[in-house]
């Protein structure tokens, strides 16, 4: 059995019909721009806010790096804010560090699950702060019937973590329009990266149906990357983790707008939440589990438990066909230094399962019985 990270892109995406009137936000919001990966549009965010020498940025101490290299080209100062095991921040140390006056408190929501808005919200309107959301990681997430993103000034979604697209990232302005995006000129997405990109994501489809076909295709498009590189054609890095100044002005491809406008968002939804809940039973009691709760409207993106080494049973579940993601451990030195000791844990600790909407019952099932298999109970 093969099961992978990411939904995987098949014919049924192109062919299937939903009307624009049932895109939900942000894909519905009236000031969004839309990028190829979403770095892109922080970078340009915090470009047009014109931070001035001295102008701090609140951020959290768990981060990918992505986000704060591409804050930091834009000329921001940082300081970090520190988030607990739980995925929360510290709201004590925030309010302390939030006496700095930050031109901007940075926000990040992990996995699906929200940050504490009202809260955050409070301080931002005590200070005088830009409210930013990122919300890369919890896209269709809609705690108490309010989505993610919504209550920011500012917010960021990365599309291709959670929708069956090659690329995509929104930058979305929820108030205080900046008149510097407004005449931003992108370039189109090579054609190279879309197609290629695409590719794989219907090979992992394939893969997910067919094991051994999707393997004697994927072997054929490693093949022709190799040429491909070879000829020194250049494909734009989606889903990695690093920062390139030169590929901030490259849109999303426009296969993403012919997918989005066919999916069944309350499906993907829906689909998402039955995996998680199905894996929770499966495994409850029986692993370290991140986050046991499941908030009405919450989306998970994967399924976070907490191993002793994640790199050696990231490659056990691999072996076995499971698309196990290591969450987060690409970490820059100056990452580390800054991170807290909690932020530091969960780097070192945290998995994902995969739960996504080509997920079925039975695969839940066999993801369950590898995990019992290797044991993974983390010790407290």
């Amino acid at each position: 059995m093969y099961i992978s990270s990411w939904p995987g892109l098949t014919p049924f995406e192109f062919l299937q019909s939903h009307s624009d009137g049932n895109l939900p936000y942000p894909l519905n919001a009236a000031n969004r721009l839309a990028f190829c990966v979403a770095r892109s549009g922080i970078y340009h965010l915090f470009r047009a806010l014109a931070f001035k020498k001295g102008d701090i940025v609140l951020v959290p101490d768990y981060h990918s790096g992505n986000e704060v290299s591409a804050i930091r080209a834009a000329g921001a100062t940082i300081v970090y804010y520190p988030i607990l095991r739980n995925l929360e921040p510290d709201l004590d140390a925030l309010a302390r560090l939030a006496k700095l006056n930050p031109r901007v408190i940075y926000v990040i929501h992990y996995l699906g699950w929200p940050q504490p808005m009202k809260e955050i919200a409070a301080l931002c309107r005590e200070r005088g702060s830009i409210l930013i959301e990122d919300c890369a990681l919890s896209l269709l997430s809609e705690p108490q019937g309010k989505p993610l993103g919504a209550s920011g000034d500012y917010s960021v979604f990365c599309l291709y973590k959670t929708l069956p697209v090659p690329n995509g990232g929104l930058l979305v302005q929820n108030r205080n329009i900046l008149g510097e995006l407004a005449g931003l000129e992108l370039r189109g997405c090579p054609q190279t990266t879309a197609i290629g990109r695409s590719a794989e994501l219907a090979l992992e489809a394939v893969r997910s149906r067919a094991d051994l076909m999707g393997k004697v295709l994927f072997g054929i498009k490693r093949a022709f990357g190799r040429m491909l590189r070879s000829a020194d054609v250049r494909q734009v890095p989606i889903g990695n983790i690093g920062w390139d100044v030169g590929d901030v002005n490259i849109a999303m491809s426009s296969v993403c707008n012919t997918v989005m406008k066919r999916l069944d968002y309350g499906r993907i939804r829906r689909k998402r939440r039955e995996n998680f809940l199905l894996l929770r039973q499966k495994l409850q009691g029986r692993v370290t589990m991140l986050r046991e709760d499941l908030d009405e409207g919450v989306c998970p993106l994967f399924f976070p438990i907490l191993v002793r080494d994640k790199q050696a049973v990231a490659r056990a579940l691999w072996k076995r066909g499971i698309g196990a993601v290591e969450f987060w451990n690409e970490v820059r030195p100056l990452a580390e230094q800054d991170s807290g000791p909690e932020a530091q844990y969960l780097r070192a600790h945290v998995l994902e399962l995969p739960i996504h909407q080509d997920v079925g019952p039975s695969q839940v099932e066999y993801i369950a019985d590898q995990v019992l298999r290797l044991d993974l109970r983390l010790a407290s």
